[in-house]
């Protein structure tokens, strides 16, 4: 139950369901940033296929110019384009708006149960949340070496965001479930 309204509008339904509403805003900004951060990585993988594709071409004669292959024009008019859309930058924002938003409200959530019940209730909810925030650290804490061309952190840094994806997913029937101790328990505002 709520603890008497010591707190006025913090301890209110509008202020206890701002977690939730954000979470979910954070979930569709992480699956957003993946796929962001894939179609990046598909960028930098086109080199490789170009340069490939352009070896096994026969080498043009003195004074020729090189040949290339309607395959190979379509590759880097797509990789021109993924480049053109500034998916890095994006994806960086991006991540950054993660974790941010992502650690304040990780900290918000709990200080709100607190206040309102006067205890917290450890269990999987918390813990998760808890393994989320480390997790958007983590793989914020490699990109300095994924911009140096570190594939080790990379694959790390992909990794602890499909992990924090799969936690996050894990954790919306939990989180829906306090929602409802919410509406049970607490009134407007």
């Amino acid at each position: 139950m709520a603890i008497g309204r010591e707190y006025g509008i913090i301890e209110g339904q509008i202020m206890s369901l701002m977690h939730p509403a954000f979470m979910f805003f954070l979930l569709g900004s992480s699956l957003y940033a993946g796929y962001l951060g894939f179609q990046w990585r598909r960028a930098r993988e086109l080199v490789t296929e170009i340069k490939d594709l352009k070896a096994q071409l026969p080498k043009p004669a003195e004074g020729e110019a090189p040949t290339t292959t309607p395959e190979i024009k379509s590759l880097e008019e797509e990789r021109k384009n993924l480049i053109g859309q500034k998916l890095n930058e994006k994806h960086h924002n991006w991540g950054s708006l993660i974790l941010g938003l992502g650690t304040m409200m990780a900290i918000a959530g709990p200080t709100n149960t607190f206040l309102r019940t006067g205890k917290l209730f450890p269990g999987p909810h918390l813990y998760a949340g808890g393994a989320m925030v480390v997790l958007w650290a983590a793989a914020a804490a490699l990109v300095p070496s994924m911009q140096k061309g570190n594939d080790t952190s990379r694959s790390l840094h992909i990794a602890f965001n499909a992990v924090n994806i799969g936690l996050f997913l894990w954790q919306v029937p939990t989180g829906l479930d306090i929602v409802a101790k919410v509406f049970q328990f607490t009134t407007l505002p």
